[in-house]
């Protein structure tokens, strides 16, 4: 039986791939058309787990879904990091040379405008959605008209790509974290990772010591995030990402610093993810 993954986005798109990516097997797709909804339908227990976007190595961190992670009583289990490949495709039997519009997302065209700026003659349009541009394509049998997404997409719709990896950056990640109702502590592996939200007292120093607490453990901080507590007078909470050798080591720093906390909660434990 196929597990299913609540997704932002839809059929095709990069959310997806990266949910067969990390699940290696047949998963069902929920999509859902915004992000609160993928953490509210996998709350209320209408998906097996949900796959969400959290930061790009270019456009940096999505906010909103920190905070969405933070409300929410769901746990990080896992991560995946996807390289953001772009294709331009077409229906079948398109050359190059019949292209008079390319449909994408924003993100998408800009992503890819040195390769679109060889093109000074097509017509570039905004979408909601990369592989909703390529289900159109398919939809409409759209001739003249080409769609910027990935390969997924243009499997899943019949697609000819006749440019493939027109994306200027090469090496464009983003981060993905798996989430469930309830935490991961049955590891195949030894956890090395962890999400960790807390909030300090806003005086002098506070802050300093709690990263202090953390350091001296071996732990490494590889994101920490502020955000202002709504109606605290200027108070912000923390969402940190620690790296560690051994359990041990993240359970100790957790002592540590929750004497210097006002709020603290670990929400999730789990096994780095890697960028290939």
């Amino acid at each position: 039986m196929s597990l299913k993954i609540a997704i932002q986005g839809f059929e095709g798109c990069f959310h997806q791939i990266a949910a067969m990516n990390y699940f290696n097997e047949e998963v069902e797709i929920a999509p859902c058309a915004s992000f609160n909804e993928v953490v509210k339908i996998t709350a209320e227990n209408k998906a097996d787990a949900a796959v969400m976007a959290i930061e790009n190595s270019i456009a940096g961190s999505i906010l909103p879904n920190y905070n969405l992670l933070q409300r929410s009583k769901l746990f990080v289990t896992g991560e995946i990091y996807l390289n953001i490949r772009q294709h331009l495709m077409v229906m079948p039997g398109q050359t190059l040379e019949d292209v008079k519009e390319v449909h994408s997302h924003p993100m998408a065209l800009l992503q890819c405008m040195d390769f679109l700026e060889k093109h000074l003659d097509w017509r570039l349009i905004e979408t909601e959605d990369t592989a909703l541009s390529a289900k159109y394509l398919r939809m409409h049998n759209t001739k003249h008209v080409a769609a910027i997404a990935g390969d997924l997409a243009a499997k899943l719709f019949g697609l000819e790509i006749i440019a493939p990896d027109i994306h200027t950056e090469r090496k464009n990640y983003t981060r993905f974290l798996v989430l469930n109702r309830k935490e991961n502590k049955q590891w195949e592996k030894m956890p090395d990772k962890a999400s960790v939200y807390f909030q300090v007292r806003n005086t002098p120093g506070c802050l300093a010591k709690v990263l202090t607490r953390i350091g001296d453990d071996g732990i490494n901080l590889s994101k920490l995030q502020s955000f202002p507590v709504p109606g605290g007078d200027w108070h912000y909470f923390f969402h940190t990402d620690m790296e560690f050798e051994k359990l041990e080591q993240l359970n100790h720093a957790v002592e540590m610093i929750k004497p210097l906390t006002e709020k603290l909660r670990v929400l999730g434990i789990y096994q780095k993810g890697k960028t290939v």
